[in-house]
């Protein structure tokens, strides 16, 4: 049964957004002023909330790294950060076919898709850090610094729309949308909740195999129990 949580979750999630979509697209009504392309918002919404939600796994992961070490730990540091720069790429690219009908362009400099944008490279900059650097130790403590140092910008991007004068309209929220629109804003958010932790349950798993594999001395058995910590393994 706890193998196949992931594949459990990830499946109740996919329902989930299979069936929040269903009534977003032809169930919800369209909304006053955006007409049909409100709709985008079902899937755009809870894609933000939940991209920042995995970075913010991930910099609690980076920290519980660096105080205590531990593979599992830079394990799911690494799940963390590649669910989340998957859910932050949708966000933009959502974000944007969102702004060519409402904007009248794909992209523009506002402060909120800019933050974004920063978002997305940054952590795409750690992810590749982490394919150059060989030794484990050291790749695990670069990693977690780096997440923490980049992890600034996450509260940025949610109260960028509050700090400085944006296109981008304020947060949604259940109670900052018609009652309508509450059903499928509501189930399509747990769906890429569910669906994001059974990714990072998998993921993790995956990534914590491979580490194993890589720490294990083929002389020595018994290396493949020994903890990565920051700058040294044991």
């Amino acid at each position: 049964m706890k193998q196949a949580a992931p594949a459990i979750l990830v499946g109740l999630g996919t329902l989930c957004l299979l069936s929040g979509s269903y009534y977003g697209l032809f169930v919800a009504p369209p909304e006053r002023y955006m007409g049909d392309v409100q709709r985008i918002m079902y899937i755009h919404v809870p894609t933000a909330w939940n991209a920042l939600l995995a970075l913010t796994w991930a910099f609690i992961s980076a920290l519980v790294y660096l105080v205590r070490g531990g593979r599992a730990w830079d394990a799911r540091l690494e799940a963390g950060i590649e669910v989340g720069v998957i859910l932050t790429a949708l966000l933009c690219a959502l974000g944007a076919i969102w702004a060519r009908p409402t904007w009248g362009v794909w992209w523009d400099w506002d402060p909120r898709l800019t933050t974004s944008a920063v978002l997305l490279v940054g952590f795409v900059g750690i992810l590749a850090l982490r394919h150059f650097v060989d030794d484990p130790a050291r790749r695990a403590t670069w990693t977690a610094v780096g997440t923490v140092v980049m992890y600034i910008d996450v509260p940025i991007v949610y109260l960028s729309v509050k700090w400085w004068n944006t296109l981008h309209q304020m947060q949604s929220t259940p109670e900052t949308v018609a009652t309508t629109f509450h059903w499928p804003l509501r189930v399509n958010a747990f769906g890429v909740l569910i669906l994001m932790v059974g990714l990072l349950i998998a993921r993790a798993r995956i990534a914590e195999a491979r580490l194993r594999e890589e720490l294990t001395d083929p002389e020595d058995e018994s290396a493949g129990a020994s903890n990565l910590v920051p700058g040294r393994v044991l």
